[in-house]
């Protein structure tokens, strides 16, 4: 049962059933505002350039515009591909997680983690594609037939576990965030005229509302909540063995696997809060995403960066323990005074030490305060991938090998591009998407009042049990 004395309101206003529905829609019935135009420029600037030029000139030439050397064959592409991996587990782990659990909260955060998981595997998706340097014969390791070309993938290979784990994830967030808003497509569909009422009876697959179709509806969610689940864990402790499975000093650690899990919903978490920010400050929602909100997600992520702070502790003190020369190398020599000292140290203040001052309450509640700590967050879970993929391989077992490694401009603007995709696609979905869960926020509001339905509600209702 909610508790109000100890959770908060966490929708303020005493707001109606019709309040609430034209509070959300707000942002798509009236014209977008000035901002909206102008980070849609810049986002789609980004994504242009990016996918128009920087992936075609990958493809047409070859991967040696890149960084990558033969010391170093993974570069910004792995970094960048499992960064947007972890930033992709912000809707599974806070939607679906919260939801099995049953933590009412997550009402009005969970469409927009749900949105932000779609965009960002998209944008994962698109680095293992053009690594592999002919995307053209990338249908060869799809095993659409036994034996069909005479050629079988290797199914041994951690790299085409990833294919299989992200058209998964891909697909079954997919299914979930539009399930999800069936109830409230119908909504925007009877409130619209034209096209827009077309589109949208389209799209809300004939909803309208009865009993049986909310059962069935609870009930979907409920499975792809749990069949969902175990993709959390999954999807990123596979991404884990492309490195645990090789033999470099820095990379064969069994603790890789729940380290990349838990790693991956610490930057989800992180990026959830940092547009949700945005979003509230753009479209006054703060009746919606108060600061109860905020608070309890702080919680988790100074919850989580405490793991985080100690599995590098852990890895310190595994390579200290073990005795290999080349494994203390990696982390003694290497990361905490070696040529990726800067790297490592930025990473642990960001990811390890700075979430902590989430321990005080007037920080936990200061939005300026949270947005600026989750920023560094994420750029410290890049530099944690950065410290993963390139040192190890950089200076290996061979000294007479050993070379540093450097970005180029084409590999800056593919990682732009994916920016800029995933900036296109938040901004698309908050101005032509219900932004909030509509129908979870008027079951939130009916939790925590009792609120009088209207006389056009009443009528509706009556109707409603009617067709019954």
């Amino acid at each position: 049962m909610y508790n109000k004395s100890v959770r908060g309101e966490l929708i303020l206003g005493n707001k109606t059933y019709a309040d609430i529905t034209n509070d959300v829609l707000r942002s798509q019935e009236e014209k977008a505002p000035l901002w909206w135009w102008i980070a849609f420029a810049v986002f789609f600037i980004l994504m242009s350039i990016g996918l128009g030029w920087a992936v075609p000139k990958t493809i047409t030439t070859g991967i040696g515009v890149w960084g990558n050397n033969n010391q170093v064959p993974w570069g910004w592409a792995i970094i960048n591909f499992v960064w947007w991996i972890g930033i992709g587990h912000a809707g599974t782990a806070f939607s679906i997680f919260l939801l099995v659990f049953r933590q009412k909260w997550r009402t009005s955060i969970n469409r927009a983690a749900e949105a932000m998981t779609v965009f960002a595997v998209l944008a994962a998706g698109l680095f293992p594609a053009i690594h592999v340097g002919r995307p053209w014969d990338e249908m060869f390791i799809f095993p659409y037939g036994p034996n069909s070309r005479g050629l079988w993938v290797n199914f041994n290979s951690p790299l085409l576990w990833d294919v299989f784990a992200i058209l998964t994830y891909l697909t079954t967030s997919a299914i979930f965030w539009y399930i999800g808003m069936l109830p409230d497509f119908a909504t925007i569909r009877d409130r619209s005229t034209g096209l827009k009422k077309k589109i949208f009876t389209a799209v809300s697959l004939g909803w309208v509302g009865k009993m049986s179709s909310w059962r069935k509806f609870e009930d979907a969610l409920a499975i792809l909540g749990g069949l969902a689940m175990p993709l959390v864990i999954a999807v990123h402790s596979i991404v884990s063995t492309d490195f645990s499975a090789g033999v470099l000093p820095g990379w064969h650690e069994t603790i890789f696997p729940p380290f990349f899990v838990v790693g991956a919903i610490f930057s989800g978490f992180s990026m959830v809060v940092t547009l949700m920010v945005i979003i509230r400050k753009a479209f006054k929602l703060q009746d919606y995403v108060t600061d109860d909100h905020f608070d309890a997600i702080a919680r988790i992520i100074t919850f989580v960066s405490l793991i985080m702070g100690s599995a590098y502790l852990i890895e310190l003190f595994i390579a200290w323990y073990s005795g290999n020369t080349y494994e203390t190398y990696v982390f003694d020599e290497n990361y905490l005074k070696g040529h990726y000292w800067i790297p490592y140290w930025l990473m642990l203040i960001f990811n390890a030490f700075l979430p902590q001052l989430f321990w005080f309450k007037k920080i936990r509640r200061n939005l300026k305060a949270i947005f600026i700590i989750t920023i560094f967050v994420n750029v410290g879970m890049w530099l944690e991938r950065y410290n993963i993929v390139v040192p190890p391989a950089a200076e290996d077992f061979l000294p007479a090998n050993w070379f540093h490694y450097s970005s180029t401009i084409v590999d800056k603007w593919v990682y732009l591009g994916t920016i800029g995709l995933f900036g296109v696609g938040v901004l698309l979905f908050i101005r032509f998407v219900p932004m909030l869960a509509m129908n979870e926020l008027k079951q939130q509001a009916k939790r925590q009042t009792t609120l009088k339905p209207t006389e056009e509600e009443e009528k509706s209702f009556k109707k409603l049990l009617s067709n019954e």
